[in-house]
């Protein structure tokens, strides 16, 4: 699919996109959950749609779907399929895999696209000490496993990526029949596990987290069937990429965030603030406007999947931007640093990656050109945003990428004035 935007303003109130990061904890938590989950405000990305598949092979049932609400009906985890598929989801197949395991039955774990050339080594590692057994493609999906998963103390490595504690932490919970503890070293991406915990303890669930160096874990009664009500937040990573457009192109007016969310993309108000983008903050919207943008620095290590919106705020801030971080790129939907630098690069943007600092050279002229999204949505989105104030027209192929995560992107930005066909 090609997307063509042309330069220009944008103006108006846009509601922000349904986090996945909250849907597809939900839908885990809703699967756990014996009884009815009433999911408000779900979502309809790729990454959520793979997720409502996933905890469908593994028992649970939706029992109604309208666009405000979903009701989950579940038994536990009681797998009516042999094979689960995550789709190209990185938080699905490794918060869904342990949950997976509380089953005794053996079950292959597949995915697709990109997913099946990231790292899985984590899952070989853990496992077996979990008493999982586990066949894998030298740590690459397919993996194939059979529990039940045991709740024992462990020690486990947190640096590449905290979605592998998230999904401990729900089997665990669910689980757990005495006090047991999960000890973390070097954990990234802090606030992803805030929101796991939140999540957790509004299903009942108790853990009490020291510093983030370790997570005890209290078994639950589970013997109350009362139906659990949650409410999916709106995304601070998608809404990211309209608060720059609105920096750069437009003031605009985005809702439906929540300021004090647990959610780690939250701090784009941070580097806008830093930018002196123009920013007014009430508790139920954003007014964003464009001034005149400065270049910042920022440390994205927590919140690594800012960098493309940074990158294309960057792009129109007077000097050089410097984001910390790039460590965090290598295994995302793409390379994202080298990525970043491809595709900006045709766009007459110098980004420079030296050790874990990206550094940007902005306030230049942005050149129209033909990019390409690397099958990465948040790449065609950053390109997409830089393109409001691009030259002339830009052409983004393979702009469909944005499925995984904001499918109504392109048509939200026409809602803004932008000219998008």
């Amino acid at each position: 699919m090609i997307v063509k935007i042309q330069s220009g303003k944008i103006s108006g109130k846009i509601d922000a996109p349904t986090s996945k990061s909250s849907m597809q904890r939900a839908c885990a938590a809703a699967l756990l959950n014996e009884g009815k989950t009433i999911i408000g405000n779900p979502g309809r990305s790729n990454d959520d749609l793979a997720a409502m598949a996933v905890i469908d092979n593994l028992g649970a049932k939706v029992l109604q779907e309208t666009t405000n609400e979903l009701v989950i009906e579940s038994k536990g985890v009681k797998p009516v399929s042999r094979e689960m598929n995550c789709g190209e989801s990185g938080l699905g197949i490794r918060m869904f895999a342990p949950i997976a395991a509380l089953s005794d039955q053996e079950i292959i774990i597949n995915g697709s696209g990109s997913l099946l050339s990231r790292p899985m080594n984590f899952f070989d590692e853990i496992f077996p000490s979990l008493g999982i057994k586990i066949e894998s493609n030298h740590g690459k999906l397919p993996i194939k496993i059979k529990g039940p998963l045991k709740p024992v103390d462990i020690t486990i490595d947190g640096s590449l990526s905290s979605q592998f504690l998230t999904g401990l932490l729900m089997a665990y919970g669910k689980a757990a029949t005495q006090p047991v503890t999960i000890t973390v070293n070097n954990l990234k991406s802090k606030p992803y596990i805030d929101l796991t915990l939140q999540v957790m303890k509004e299903f009942g669930y108790s853990v009490i987290n020291h510093q983030y160096e370790s997570f005890e874990i209290h078994p639950v009664n589970a013997t109350s069937h009362q139906p659990k009500n949650y409410l999916v937040e709106g995304d601070w990573s998608g809404a990211a990429f309209l608060l720059v457009a609105g920096a750069i192109a437009g003031e605009i007016t985005v809702k439906g965030l929540n300021v004090f969310s647990s959610q780690a993309d939250k701090a784009i108000l941070r580097a806008l603030t830093m930018s002196e983008a123009v920013v007014s903050i009430a508790e139920d919207q954003i007014v964003i406007g464009s001034g005149k943008l400065k270049a910042f620095h920022f440390d994205a290590t927590d919140c690594p999947d800012l960098f493309p919106p940074l990158v294309a705020l960057a792009s129109f801030c007077e000097g050089t931007t410097v984001i910390e971080g790039v460590s965090r790129l290598a295994h995302k939907e793409s390379n994202r640093g080298l990525t970043l630098q491809e595709e900006f690069g045709k766009m007459g943007i110098e980004i420079k990656l030296q050790d874990d600092l990206m550094l940007v050279e902005g306030g230049k002229r942005i050149n129209a050109a033909t990019v390409h999204s690397h099958h990465d949505h948040r790449i065609a989105m950053a390109c997409a945003v830089a393109a409001l104030k691009a030259n002339g027209e830009t052409t983004i192929e393979e702009a469909e990428a944005i499925n995984k995560s904001y499918p109504t992107f392109y048509s939200d930005l026409k809602s803004l004035g932008a000219v998008v066909f």
